[in-house]
């Protein structure tokens, strides 16, 4: 078992990585968590495989545990959906010292800890992530919310769960697409902050579900305690945290104006980090070769590298309704070096324009 801390001012917590800790995960629970009575909010799919023995694990510690079972995919992360696990909480009569449990990846993680956030105006939660983009980004940090029609994750707060739970077994009925999915957040930490985690996955023989579990292992220690050395230094994303928005920026407008449908998280960031990669070489930010290895990395890993077939001026609009743009002005994360990135809040557009033509896949 290993065992990373995201220490915090306030209400600091563990992130448990072992085999098999989803049916041992009790106990743990029981000695973080104050009240007896929880909510289990998952989705069908993941439900169906790891339901019955998560529910079975918190039963065995003393806990009573009612279910809210919430559809499947970014499309239904909405206040609509919001509102399914408020009913949930009301029916089953959640006080403040209860909590609630996040059961599956980034979308089900985001929901219930921002239902958790504003229940009762805050009740404890628990992230146990099913899926690779989860387990290395998602369910550390706190951040939650949900998407508005207009851009993705507008509407949201900072809530941090109690405890995190990563059991490497349960991604063995991940899809591949979505593991490939979580390698681009893998990638992003390379990038952003650990050079020699990038050149580990430059030397992997594969970087797909068939890789040594000694490297999936490798990927999710560093890969988590990136993630946890930034947000302990700043938690709330007044400085350094954004960083970790690498490749989100154009990202997230692409998944917008796909409708969340055809193009997943992790494969916008893939195309999100190729273009500001671009970006940040047309700018003498980083030089142009390092550039063309991560494109290298990020393809070996599956991910698509080329912008879908959208019109330039909508992914223009959907910048500039993008959560991190400050005073009119669309900011993004370039990186300098691997394992070093900073936040440019002037792009011009022209550059902007100009590597968005070149990526377009047509």
């Amino acid at each position: 078992m290993t065992a990373i801390t995201v220490h915090l001012p306030a209400n600091s917590y563990d992130v448990v990585i072992a085999s098999g800790s989803l049916a041992q995960m009790g106990d743990r629970l029981k000695s973080v968590l104050t009240g007896d009575r929880l909510l289990l909010v998952s989705n069908p799919t993941v439900f169906d495989h790891y339901g019955s023995q998560a529910i079975a694990a918190l039963r065995q510690a003393g806990f009573t545990v009612a279910t809210c079972i919430l559809p499947d995919g970014e499309a239904y992360k909405t206040l609509g959906s919001i509102q399914t696990i408020y009913d949930a909480a009301l029916a089953h009569q959640l006080e403040r010292s209860s909590a609630m449990v996040s059961l599956g990846g980034g979308v089900i993680g985001d929901m219930t800890g921002f239902a958790a956030a504003t229940w009762l105006r805050g009740i404890r939660f628990v992230q146990i992530p099913t899926s690779l983009l989860a387990m290395v980004d998602a369910s550390v940090g706190g951040k939650t919310g949900v998407n508005h029609p207009q851009g993705k994750n507008l509407i949201g707060a900072f809530h941090q769960p109690r405890h995190v739970v990563i059991d490497p077994q349960v991604l063995r009925t991940l899809p591949v697409r979505e593991f490939r999915a979580g390698m681009a957040e893998v990638i992003k930490y390379g990038i952003i902050w650990d050079a020699d985690l990038f050149e580990q996955l430059e030397a992997a023989p594969s970087l797909q579900p068939d890789m040594p579990a000694e490297l999936l292992q490798t990927i999710l220690l560093r890969s988590c305690q990136a993630k946890a050395d930034v947000v302990s230094k700043d938690e709330k994303e007044s400085g350094l945290r954004a960083i970790l928005n690498y490749g989100h920026t154009i990202g997230h407008a692409v998944e917008s104006l796909t409708g969340y449908r055809s193009v997943n998280h992790g494969e916008a960031v893939a195309i999100g980090m190729v273009a500001a990669g671009a970006i940040a070489a047309e700018m003498g930010y980083w030089d142009g070769a390092i550039a063309a290895r991560q494109t290298r990395l990020i393809e070996r890993a599956g991910l698509p590298t080329a912008l879908p077939d959208l019109n330039i001026d909508a992914i223009l609009d959907a910048l500039k309704a993008d959560k991190k743009v400050k005073q009119g002005q669309v900011r993004f994360v370039l990186p300098k070096a691997l394992g070093a990135a900073t936040l440019v809040n002037q792009v011009p557009e022209a550059i902007i324009r100009r590597v968005l033509k070149k990526a377009v896949d047509v």
